[in-house]
């Protein structure tokens, strides 16, 4: 991966000292522990938050590289929590800074953010904020309690709500992001994008060459009023480890342009910070408002991580063989059997019933007639038939 970069910290127009630090790894590891950035913007008092700064960028980039470990991202969360012991245990809880830090490791930026210093990505003209503000404002925002026009006027808008070196222990944000290549990554302290718009970070940082956009930046601040001190440091991603096209894009078209991708975090709108007051740390979130911890997407896997290999293959196709050569065996020896016809459905002959025999007609005779004797008749009456 060929990266470069530009840095540069300023005192502004109202501080009487820099109390902002920045720190670039230049372990003989980068190549293959990846590269290293770091902002922190210190606060505690005259020199304080100075010392405070310095302590936090030395220790995060030693603790770094000379740790070993598979997960890089959690080399860089305990990084960070060691700076936050080391801070804490030099200025017995009276000085802290704030830490952003941007990894960029195997094709992956990694974000590790306390405090209301920020992380972007410039992608296609497009920036995104990337870390999270940990401020009270920020916090109200979120819960939509005020909106980002009246943060603007808040007299409590440089209050912040985490910090390193405050308390023995720290919760660090982390954030995982895929790469492409001319991907331009940006942190600075809020001194910078306090007073500039993120619009215009991004334009100015790609409307010339990445020194001179750097130097634009500062010298907007100031003449806003530089109200604080003014670092950043801006990384061009120049090619990326695995740049092998798929077979997908190199059918592509060549003038398309890659959409951004979405932030699914949440986001505080620049508050502009006018006056001198100083940044200072709250106690850690009440366990009725605990931190938001972001939970990364699923789409967010490198790109061309996995890929067959030749032994895959070889070891695919045999297992497909003999997947269908189980099949062959198991009808051979369970040939499949015709279905039964089924018998029509019995019907019921119901035989006629015989009809009882006819008797024979015999023809009757007329009953005899009936003979009523008259008494002393000398002439019998004629018989009446009977019908």
């Amino acid at each position: 991966m060929k990266l470069q970069h530009s840095a540069r910290t300023d005192v502004g127009r109202t501080r009487d000292h820099n109390e902002d630090n920045y720190g670039v790894g230049e372990s003989a590891q980068v190549e293959t522990l990846g590269g290293l950035f770091v902002v922190c913007d210190g606060m505690g008092g005259h020199a304080a938050g100075e010392v405070a700064s310095s302590l936090g960028v030395e220790m995060i980039l030693n603790a770094y590289y000379e740790t070993d470990g598979e997960n890089r991202a959690t080399v860089l969360e305990q990084a960070f929590e060691r700076a936050n012991q080391l801070i804490h245990t030099e200025g017995r809880g009276s000085m802290g800074t704030t830490g952003v830090a941007a990894l960029i490791y195997h094709d992956v930026l990694h974000i590790a953010n306390v405090g209301d210093s920020r992380a972007y990505l410039i992608r296609n003209g497009t920036i995104h904020q990337i870390s999270r503000d940990h401020s009270l404002v920020s916090d109200q925002i979120a819960a939509g309690l005020v909106t980002p026009e009246q943060a603007r006027s808040l007299h409590y808008r440089n209050v912040i709500t985490r910090a390193l070196g405050y308390q023995q222990d720290v919760t660090v944000d982390l954030f995982r992001w895929p790469l492409q290549a001319n991907d331009l990554i940006v942190l600075s302290s809020d001194g910078l994008h306090g007073l500039i718009e993120d619009a215009e970070i991004s334009r100015i940082l790609t409307s010339g060459s990445l020194a001179s956009g750097v130097d634009q930046l500062i010298d907007l601040a100031n003449e806003r009023g530089g109200t604080d001190n003014i670092t950043a440091v801006a990384i061009i991603v120049e090619a990326l480890d695995w740049d092998v096209p798929d077979d997908d894009e190199q059918d592509a078209d060549p003038n398309a342009t890659t959409q951004p991708f979405p932030i699914s975090q949440i986001v505080a709108p620049p508050i502009l910070q006018n006056g001198t007051a100083q940044s200072v740390a709250l106690p850690e979130a009440s366990p009725q408002s605990p931190s938001i911890k972001p939970i990364q997407p699923a789409a967010t896997l490198q790109r061309n991580e996995r890929r067959l290999t030749p032994t895959g293959a070889v070891l695919a196709a045999v297992l497909l063989i003999a997947l269908v050569a189980l099949i062959i065996v198991y009808l051979n020896l369970n040939p499949p059997r015709p279905a039964p016809i089924p018998a029509p459905p019995a019907t019921s002959v119901v035989a006629p019933t015989p009809l009882p025999p006819t008797p024979p007609i015999r023809p009757t005779s007329p009953p005899p007639p009936t003979v009523i004797a008259t008494p002393n008749s000398a002439t019998p009456p004629k018989p009446t038939p009977v019908r």
